[in-house]
Order: structure tokens, then sequence, then C-alpha cells
């Protein structure tokens, strides 16, 4: 596995990312996640991966010249609480579903971190979603994240739970 700089060329593959863990949370009920819609037709979705790869905030895992995973890392986004020391945040990690437990999510997070140490930057914090039975939580915490701030955002008319996590470089 090599991980790269992504670019325009590489949204097709992470938007099916996208679509591929949504069709995941589906079957496994977990519809308050990510909600039912492929990030394939989601204008919004389209855009922020689109915004990603034009800011050259976008990391692409590749295996045999697949796409395998991807990292978007920058500022944090406006809904979480501000840090008050510089840090990088990651905007967006996904891997694929059919690659589940071969490392890609550590890699990647690995390379955050690296980034992160060649901007000097001694923090590095992540959000994800709080709710159902709070394995994404503890997939972070087994990363070597700290729980720091709950946050709520509101999205088509229901309250999205929220962690934002927290690590020491």
């Amino acid at each position: 596995m090599i991980v790269r700089r992504g670019g325009p060329s590489d949204v097709d593959a992470v938007l099916e990312l996208l679509d591929r863990a949504t069709e995941w949370l589906v079957a496994i009920g977990r519809t308050d996640q990510w909600g039912t819609e492929p990030a394939s037709t989601n204008q919004r979705r389209i855009d922020q991966v689109r915004g990603f790869a034009d800011d050259r905030e976008l990391s692409v895992a590749e295996t045999d010249g697949k796409v395998v995973g991807a990292l978007a890392v920058g500022a944090a986004l406006p809904y979480v609480p501000p840090a008050t020391e510089p840090e990088l945040y990651v905007r967006l990690l996904v891997t694929d579903r059919a690659a589940k437990g071969s490392g890609i999510g550590t890699e990647l997070l690995d390379h955050a971190r690296s980034l992160a140490k060649e901007l000097g930057v001694g923090l590095l914090r992540v959000d994800c979603f709080a709710g159902g039975d709070g394995a994404l939580v503890r997939y972070y915490e087994k990363q070597g994240f700290t729980r720091a701030e709950e946050f709520t955002v509101h999205v088509t008319g229901t309250d999205w739970p929220g962690q934002v996590l927290s690590q020491r470089l």
C-alpha cells in the first residue's frame, strides 16, 4: 500500500468509498450517522471532496493501483470548538469496507501524524459520530486519540451527536 497526495482525478474513487461506507452503515441500521443517500448523488458531499482535492488537503491510499482509503486534513471544521493552539485537523477518513481490518485507517492516520510533524504542529484532532454503540469513538481511542469536546449538529430535522478527539504528537 502506498499513500500519496490525492487530486481531482481521485474524487470519483473517494466518492465511491463513501458510497460503499454509506451502504454498509445502512445495512447495519446506522442511518443516523451519514443518512441513506449515496455521497456520489449528494452535491454537498461532491463539492466537499472536490474542495479537499482542489485545496491539496486530500491523500489517498492505494493498493495495486486501486484507491482503498482517503484522508483529508486541514483546518478544523466550523461546527467544532476551535483549538487553543496550532493543529492539524482530520477532515475526512474513509476506507474500503472490503478491506476492513487491513490497517488502511492506521496507515492514513500515521500519514496525518507525519504531515502534522512536518508542519511543526503538536496537536492532531478529529471528530466523529458519537451515536450508536460508540464504536467509532472507540476506534479513534485505539488509534491513540483521547476524548475532548462533545458537540451536536442539527442536520435535517435531527441532532447529530459528535465527539472531538485529540492526540498530542
